[in-house]
């Protein structure tokens, strides 16, 4: 059974710096690429970035991109999210997600952790 347990939220001032990590097991993780969700109250799901399953093609959302970088270790069947130079709308719930194959998939829309809030406020 696929599992995938994110933490590292919180509370962050405009401008600051939260790493999320996404621990996944149930699966190869080295075999699948791999996404970053977010959904603010009361807006749809959104991605947010995505990596191959060999670590070394990151894909992001404009409004992200410079500012998060996504990276994964393998041997640790790990995904992480650096999230720097956060904004107020950067608030929502974020979810780790297994793809379907070893490259991002455009729109789809897989099986999710539950998720780990991070809230950017003053």
């Amino acid at each position: 059974e696929v599992s995938l347990v994110e933490s590292g939220g919180g509370l962050v001032q405009p401008g600051g710096s939260l790493r999320l990590s996404c621990a996944a097991s149930g699966f190869i993780f080295s075999s699948f690429a791999m996404s970053w969700f977010r959904q603010a109250p009361g807006k749809e799901l959104e991605w947010v970035s995505g990596i191959n399953s060999a670590g070394d093609w990151p894909h992001y959302l404009h409004s992200v991109k410079g500012r998060f970088t996504i990276s994964r270790d393998n041997a640790k069947n790990t995904l992480y999210l650096q999230l720097n130079s956060l904004k107020t709308e950067d608030t929502a719930i974020y979810y780790c997600a297994k793809d379907r194959s070893s490259v991002v998939s455009d729109g789809y829309v897989g099986v999710r952790g539950q998720g780990t809030q991070v809230t950017v406020s003053s």
